[in-house]
């Protein structure tokens, strides 16, 4: 292990270790305290996290605003869920279905692997072009892809079913699955950030130029951590398919896209402990919101009903964040920054 890590990355273990112990404690909560309806909220929770610590991967260290992760999401959804999906289920749900797609069924794991390889594929050759674009040009082609993906979904339907869902997806993933994954998402990104071409990554964010000339190849740095970011999302693609038993079209777009977003943006973009915190604290503070929209009883006033009150608070933390504190909550730090942080001297030596 002495020859494989550097010192940075050895450090980002000890605070991957400290976000893991944070998870668990929050899944034990649950066990003995918490509602089943909330195992629900919590999943989706830790699938919002693997997507946001994906787009830390590549949005965060190198700085470039993207939107596309929901599309790679939605690709490995649907792969995951047609190769998963007895065939029996597919002859009623996708009787159309060109290649002999309704025709097979694989196991989970197989049927995972399959959509991990497809995701990555696609990524791969986006990730030709990606990686040679300037900052807004990354952004509008990011669009692009997200609108395209979303297109294929809606018209394609004898593969995808468009705004109709795709039922009778095998439910294999509980919330111990997505606990590893999120777990197994945190050491990676850390792993990540810390390593050489992470630094290189960080360093094209902060001077491009001054970059260059120090012999770093941006373009290389660019594709390896889109192409790896992408996988990310193809993970918590696979866990929302594997856990809902159906998907549609709809969560794959821009709703969901400027969500996740959001939380990277409140948590800290460098950070991949702000990715960490951001993702909990909208989950939480959506959830609370999402209560206050029926209109509930509070200390025997009955308050009105406020749709839209979600989309709302959205908007709230990305221009209040922007304004206020534009690195995000975290900055640039690291949890074991925080928790290791010297102490200031406080005596004045004579």
């Amino acid at each position: 292990m002495r020859g494989l890590l550097n010192p940075d990355q050895k450090r980002g273990l000890i605070g991957s270790a400290m976000l893991a112990v944070l998870i668990l404690v929050i899944v034990g909560a649950y066990v003995l305290w918490g509602e089943t309806y909330q195992a629900r909220i919590l999943y989706a929770t830790f699938v919002n996290l693997i997507v946001v610590i994906g787009l830390q991967v590549f949005m965060g260290n190198g700085n470039y605003a993207t939107f596309s992760h929901a599309a790679f999401m939605g690709i490995a959804a649907y792969a995951a869920a047609i190769c998963v999906t007895p065939a029996t289920v597919k002859a009623l749900s996708l009787p159309d279905a060109p290649w002999g797609l309704n025709a097979f069924e694989m196991h989970p794991v197989s049927a995972a692997l399959v959509a991990l390889a497809i995701t990555g594929i696609i990524g791969a050759l986006t990730g030709l072009f990606m990686s040679r674009l300037t900052n807004v040009s990354i952004t509008i082609v990011s669009i692009a892809i997200l609108v395209i993906v979303h297109s294929i979904f809606l018209h394609r339907t004898d593969i995808f079913k468009g705004n109709q869902a795709l039922f009778g997806i095998p439910r294999v993933f509980g919330l111990g699955h997505v606990t590893a994954l999120v777990i197994l998402a945190i050491v990676a990104a850390r792993l990540f950030r810390e390593s050489r071409l992470g630094l290189r990554l960080r360093a094209v964010a902060d001077d491009e130029v001054g970059a260059r000339a120090m012999g770093v190849n941006v373009v290389r740095a660019r594709m390896i951590a889109w192409v790896a970011s992408t996988l990310f999302f193809a993970t918590a693609g696979i866990a929302y398919a594997f856990y809902l038993g159906t998907i549609s079209a709809r969560p794959f777009y821009f709703n969901y896209v400027f969500l996740t977003v959001a939380m990277l943006i409140l948590g800290g973009l460098r950070s991949v402990t702000g990715a960490v915190f951001g993702t909990l604290l909208i989950s939480l503070g959506l959830e609370i919101i999402r209560w206050l929209e029926t209109g509930p009883t509070l200390g025997g006033v009955k308050l009105p009903e406020m749709l839209g009150l979600s989309g709302l608070l959205l908007g709230i933390v990305i221009v209040g964040v922007m304004a206020f504190r534009p690195h995000g909550l975290m900055g640039n730090r690291e949890i074991e920054d925080i928790v290791f942080r010297p102490k200031k001297t406080t005596e004045i030596s004579k």
